[in-house]
């Protein structure tokens, strides 16, 4: 079902070609070293990013001429199907790092923790917009979801990938909130996690040693600190304006997954502090904007979906920040659109779409 007439919101479409561009850069700039040694071919990654980009960029334009109603009827199916992956991952799937997150599909690895986050975000907003009454009821309205996204976030947790679980629980927790669930009742469950949460902190040694490296990384410089004062040593070489494109020293095996979950950090020492306030300006536009959509949605559903896509980059993107700058404990979260990977990256596009699309029949 094609939507009719309406232009998409022009700021958020900009925002994502400029962050897609910077990102294809950077990832040519972090990961030439590595694709020489690894390859034989400095270009390896910044083809494999290029080609999923293309890809994505199709999802893009094309979900943005879709009426996002289609996906009210593909909630229950997209959750379970979600459900599916995530359990199969668990025995099919690929290790790295000491996690299981892929599902190797060809040439492609599937990660199925980045379409259990949009699933869950559509199937909230269908629950809430369905359902808005019950809502504000705790054993009718606000549980089952709780029980739903419990289920999902400790599937995520067994991979382990506590980044993106907590990406999964945030996004979720603002479609509720924004949906009106009692403010009491989201603050006590908060109270009463927190405790659990630290648990699943604490009883893994390395999460452990992440929460003690924050607090003070020179503890262990060769150890569970390296990645926060190597990334520090980057940026802060970058100083105002940066050492240069393509001119990084820390790429030289100094900075581990420098064309991933750090290649914040590369930015800024090539680009400065004006390159990497000009990526965090570019988020806080396409949060802007995408927030200005979700009011403007024509309904409640397309406006909480509006807002779970929205909250769900920014947070990403605050989180990843926050890690590379030293802000937050090191937790493995890709910086969206900038990050090599190929499922936040097409994931990323696709739900960019559906925003586009609810941009378009928003109200004047």
């Amino acid at each position: 079902m094609l939507t009719r007439g309406g232009k998409p919101d022009i700021l958020i479409f900009a925002v994502v070609i400029a962050l897609l561009s910077v990102g294809l850069i950077m990832v040519f700039s972090a990961s030439s070293i590595m694709g020489i040694s690894d390859y034989g071919d400095p270009y390896h990654y910044v083809q494999r990013q290029s080609i999923l980009a293309g890809v994505g960029l199709v999802a893009l334009f094309v979900l943005m001429r879709i009426d996002y109603h289609v996906f009210r009827a593909l909630a229950l199916p997209g959750l379970i199907l979600s459900f599916a992956l995530l359990v199969l991952v668990l025995f099919v799937g690929q290790g790295s790092g000491g996690a299981t997150r892929w599902i190797r599909l060809g040439g492609f690895n599937l990660q199925p923790s980045e379409l259990a986050k949009f699933a869950m975000i559509n199937y909230a907003a269908v629950y809430i917009s369905t359902k808005r009454e019950r809502i504000r009821g705790f054993f009718a309205g606000l549980l089952p979801l709780l029980v739903i996204l419990g289920v999902k976030f400790g599937l995520i947790m067994l991979e382990p990938d506590f980044g993106t679980g907590a990406a999964l629980v945030f996004s979720s927790l603002v479609v509720i909130f924004a949906g009106g669930a009692h403010m009491g009742q989201l603050f006590l469950l908060a109270a009463m996690a927190a405790p659990v949460v630290w648990q699943l902190i604490a009883k893994e040694e390395y999460r452990f040693r992440r929460i003690m490296a924050f607090l003070d990384p020179w503890a262990d410089p060769t150890g569970a600190g390296w990645n926060v004062i190597q990334s520090l040593l980057a940026i802060g070489s970058g100083g105002l304006f940066g050492l240069g494109l393509g001119r990084s020293r820390q790429k030289f095996s100094y900075l581990p997954e420098r064309h991933t979950d750090f290649i914040f950090a590369i930015l800024c020492e090539e680009l400065g502090f004006v390159g990497g306030a000009f990526v965090v300006l570019l988020f806080f536009i396409l949060a802007w904007r995408g927030l200005k959509t979700a009011l403007r949605a024509p309904d409640l559903y397309g406006s909480l979906l509006a807002v779970g896509i929205t909250s769900m980059i920014a947070f990403q993107a605050m989180i990843n920040i926050g890690v590379v700058t030293g802000s937050l404990p090191v937790t493995g979260i890709p910086l969206p659109f900038i990050s090599h990977g190929g499922s936040s990256l097409l994931t990323s596009l696709a739900a960019m779409g559906v925003l586009l699309n609810i941009s378009r029949q928003g109200k004047s």
